[in-house]
């Protein structure tokens, strides 16, 4: 009954409105400005990748400091995203929408590069400072400070983060990471999932002990290890399969626009069914237009939230254009995506026809990491909520926060328990992680879309300042300020 129920209400959050919402705000950022994604996507690497590669980071002039080193905050961001969407999710989409579903995956994800860049610039642009002068952000500031108060529609603005919050704060209940991980430990190495998923649970206490700064410590080190392990590892299957790439990429461009026909375990799939399945697992990887990750960038030191937002646009790109594809590529291209099976399982599938046992404890280790960076990436999310929830009740604060800490493990472990129990196959699983992402990205997007002129004003800003394109205007503050008390 709670699986059919749960169904419905996803099947309605993805339906075509949603759709029309992320491709529609993708289009209206990309065309308003300029394509930036694109035509400057050489200056936004340099900006990202190329600012990895430096021995020694130079400090910007008139630089903010923040809770978190820029690359700590992209790290964090990017340890949130690339997790179990990159590889049980992937396979779970091209299992029920046929390969069609990863071009619809690919749409998404130039759109939402854009997407995420505006999400970002707004939340370092409107972050506020809390008791200990540390700086916050994320969309509950700029649907606040952006709409109620610069664009006095504070009623408009209450409500908007009424429910953003609360639909996030449901997140707490629903998540992915546990079972995913533990479903392919077991496995992988023949053992019970939840002991698995226990195991999992204390190593997520033992890292979130630490709390935001030790985290982001922490994601520094994991992250770039875990995508070029999972990356390296990918493109020797299709090298492997590099006779096969012509037939792969046919049925992925026939499929996204005349669906797939039945063959083999694969039951068939329409074209409406790809554009569902690849969206939403695009947004639920990269989550662009979630307002998620904006979160963590909010806390980076920085002399420009548009020098931030590029890092957006990095995030996108290396989840989605990168892993996913790595993903997706691995699974069509050694033919099991008609096997029959879904989840994480397919995709061990993969690596398996091609490496045999090494590809699965390969996959299984990648999995592991990603899946735990992507863990308590999302616990300093949900922090960071509470810190605005309660902003103006330290003492109180400081106990939900402890409380929290100490809560945050269980959902994901009593996931894995009702679901070994119930037997509930990865779709279904998966149908509770689209519920928790649908709802708070309709808000979040239509917020962002009325900040629109505000995150144009700052791109203009950033030009003028930094690429020597315009003139720079005198009267725009790069970082709000309003000078008064919170409400």
């Amino acid at each position: 009954m709670l699986e059919k129920i749960m169904t419905s209400i996803a099947d309605f959050l993805w339906g075509w409105p949603l759709i029309i919402g992320v491709l529609g705000c993708g289009l209206v950022f990309t065309v308003t400005s300029g394509a930036f994604q694109f035509t400057y996507f050489g200056t936004i690497m340099k900006q990202t990748f190329g600012r990895l590669l430096r021995k020694h980071e130079v400090k910007a002039e008139g630089e903010v400091k923040g809770v978190l080193s820029a690359f700590q905050a992209i790290s964090i961001a990017v340890g949130g995203t690339v997790g179990a969407g990159n590889i049980g999710g992937v396979a779970t989409a091209i299992a029920v929408g046929g390969p069609g579903a990863v071009f619809w995956m690919w749409m998404a994800a130039l759109g939402g590069m854009l997407i995420k860049m505006v999400e970002v610039t707004l939340a370092v642009h409107y972050r506020q400072k809390d008791e200990e002068g540390l700086p916050f952000g994320g969309p509950m500031y700029y649907i606040h400070e952006g709409l109620g108060i610069e664009r006095k529609m504070m009623g408009v603005s209450k409500v908007l983060n009424f429910l953003f919050i609360s639909c996030m704060l449901v997140g707490v209940l629903i998540t992915m990471q546990c079972y995913n991980v533990s479903e392919a430990l077991a496995s992988t190495f023949k053992v019970n999932q939840s002991l698995m998923a226990l195991f999992y649970t204390i190593l997520v206490y033992l890292m979130i002990a630490g709390g935001l700064k030790k985290l982001g410590q922490i994601a520094s080190r994991i992250v770039p290890f875990m995508c070029i392990l999972y990356v390296v590892a990918g493109l020797g299957i299709i090298l492997a399969r590099i006779d096969q790439v012509g037939t792969c990429f046919s049925l992925i461009l026939s499929g996204a626009f005349s669906g797939t026909a039945a063959t083999g375990g694969f039951a068939g799939a329409a074209v409406a069914v790809a554009i569902k399945k690849g969206l939403a697992r695009a947004v639920f990887s990269n989550e662009a237009g979630w307002g998620t990750s904006p979160m963590i960038h909010s806390t980076a030191t920085t002399d420009h939230p548009i020098r931030q937002g590029m890092w957006g646009v990095f995030e996108v790109f290396v989840d989605t254009i990168i892993v996913c594809s790595i993903t997706a590529l691995c699974i069509v291209m050694t033919g099991q995506w008609s096997s029959g099976l879904k989840g994480a399982t397919l995709t061990l599938s993969a690596f398996n026809a091609v490496y045999g046992n090494v590809g699965q404890i390969l996959l299984t280790v990648s999995l592991f990491l990603f899946g735990i960076t992507t863990t308590t990436g999302w616990y300093t999310y949900y922090d960071i909520i509470l810190r605005y929830v309660l902003r103006e009740k330290v003492e109180l604060k400081n106990r939900i926060l402890t409380a929290y800490k100490w809560f945050y493990p269980i959902p994901g472990l009593a996931l894995v328990l009702y679901a070994a129990y119930r037997g509930m196959p990865a779709d279904i699983v998966w149908v509770f992680a689209d519920v928790a992402s649908g709802a708070p990205t309709f808000i979040n997007l239509f917020a962002i879309l009325l900040l629109t002129p505000k995150f144009l004003e700052l791109l203009r800003d950033f030009k003028a300042r930094h690429l020597g394109v315009g003139k720079i205007d005198p009267n725009c503050r790069v970082f709000f300020d309003n000078g008064r008390k919170d409400k």
